[in-house]
């Protein structure tokens, strides 16, 4: 059976990562790469080698031949030789994020040497600090606990003034500029509001953050942050509220599928009459750890929808089973009825779920539309100097043929949070989600 793996689109503290990967293979040496040996970015020649593979390979292997009707000869022309004369390996990549930027794909990324992105344990640089747009302002979402955000005095609810002295709307206007690969606005406009402390590990930065509208006159406080390397594993949590249990897990891996087989066998979710499926924070993972998970809650058989390839051929077309794929273990079925969670943050792997689970009526959708990053990466390339290339090669359609890429999953009920709703702690799509839960458990 092809393994598939779905890198989708990921939001952290200051950092945003995408996976929806098609499948596992292993990096394997490109035809460049095995002719000429290991190349340097340091050299014109090493930098035009690189460039001329990333361009040829996006356009052999993209899932849509047109390449959304991009001039792909016309930008190679234009781009080529700002990559000859690139003055350093950051400025060559940069030019190369460029070319990708143009497909307005969030899947299709490059990566320098040095940063080998590994989506499944993903490190990024954070103030501790998670901010979104509310109502054209900048708002703090959450703040790290014991961070220097905290004990600064910023909480959530906050509003984004100013950094190192320059208005915040100007430093958004500029980070949502910069040419950097999103499949929709709203992606684009979180990418940008996630990057607005961008910079490098271990510098500081000022920032002045007020509780009150800054039109009102309120008084504001200002706040030295640094920038600090920080990871994500792999994490499923469970608790209950109202009698009913909340999981909530930021990505899709085998051994996430497999704590969630075991809290529904004999754990915490065991006997529930209704669960919530927190997806707000996920940013997709692996295709067929998806399908394990679906499982559970769809009868075996149920289709998923289909990826095709550019020729429009079905590269697979997943469905649930009654064993998982990862794990010697038969999946554990749920029947209790089921509310997903979903944000602009939830992407790819997640977004494919939610679909599912909408469009057979399984569950009911609450929170705000997806991220509609939805493409599928076959495998990773590597470059000539070490980089990484990640290309979308296949697109998605639902079962009733919905093409997710640049739409997303719209909820069955809009329920977006206010400044005032983070500012008391209010979770308003959970306090309706566990509502309707209780009217469904009194019909029952």
């Amino acid at each position: 059976m092809q393994k598939f793996r779905l890198v989708g689109y990921r939001s952290l503290p200051c950092a945003l990562f995408l996976v929806l990967l098609l499948s596992s293979f292993p990096l394997t040496p490109s035809p460049v790469s095995a002719a000429h040996g290991r190349v340097t970015t340091a050299t014109r020649e090493g930098r035009l080698i690189v460039f001329d593979e990333a361009w040829q390979t996006i356009r052999e292997r993209y899932y849509d031949p047109t390449l959304h009707g991009v001039d792909w000869e016309e930008l190679r022309a234009r781009l080529r030789p700002l990559a000859a004369e690139a003055a350093s390996e950051t400025e060559f990549y940069a030019v190369l994020r460029r070319l990708t930027s143009r497909l307005r794909d969030a899947h299709t990324r490059v990566y320098s040497p040095d940063e080998r992105f590994d989506w499944q344990r993903p490190t990024y640089v954070s103030v501790g600090v998670s901010l979104r747009e509310i109502g054209g302002e900048i708002v703090v979402t959450s703040v790290e606990r014991g961070g220097e955000a905290e004990r600064g005095g910023v909480r959530a609810g906050d509003a984004l003034l100013s950094i190192e002295g320059e208005p915040a709307a100007t430093v958004f206007a500029r980070r949502l500029a910069e040419e950097v690969g999103a499949s929709t606005d709203s992606a684009a406009r979180q990418q940008a509001a996630a990057r607005l402390f961008k910079g490098a590990r271990d510098t500081f930065v000022t920032a002045v953050f007020t509780k009150d509208n800054e039109r009102a006159g309120a008084a504001s406080r200002s706040v030295r942050l640094r920038r600090v390397l920080q990871s994500r594993p792999p994490v499923l949590n469970v608790q209950k509220s109202e009698g009913f249990p909340i999981v909530n897990f930021n990505m899709f891996v085998p051994e996430i599928a497999s704590e969630l087989m075991r809290a529904l066998r004999r754990g915490e979710l065991r006997g529930a009459r209704g669960l919530v499926i927190d997806l707000r924070e996920n940013g997709g993972g692996h295709a067929e750890t998806m399908t394990d998970i679906a499982s559970a809650f769809l009868p075996q058989g149920t289709n998923l929808g289909e990826f095709t390839d550019r020729e429009g051929r079905v590269s697979s077309a997943p469905q649930t089973r009654a064993a998982m794929l990862f794990a010697a273990d038969a999946v554990a079925e749920f029947r209790g009825a089921v509310v997903v969670l979903t944000s602009t943050r939830t992407a790819s792997a997640a977004e494919i779920l939610a679909a599912a689970l909408q469009e057979t009526r399984r569950a009911r959708v609450i929170g705000e539309n997806t991220c509609g990053c939805v493409l599928a990466i076959r495998r990773r390339h590597t470059l000539p100097d070490g980089g990484l290339l990640d290309i979308s090669e296949m697109d998605f359609r639902t079962a009733r043929h919905t093409r997710l890429e640049g739409a997303g999953v719209t909820p069955d009920e809009i329920v977006s949070p206010t400044r005032r709703d983070l500012r008391d702690g209010r979770d308003v799509a959970l306090a309706h989600a566990l509502a309707l839960l209780k009217t469904a458990s009194r019909q029952n």
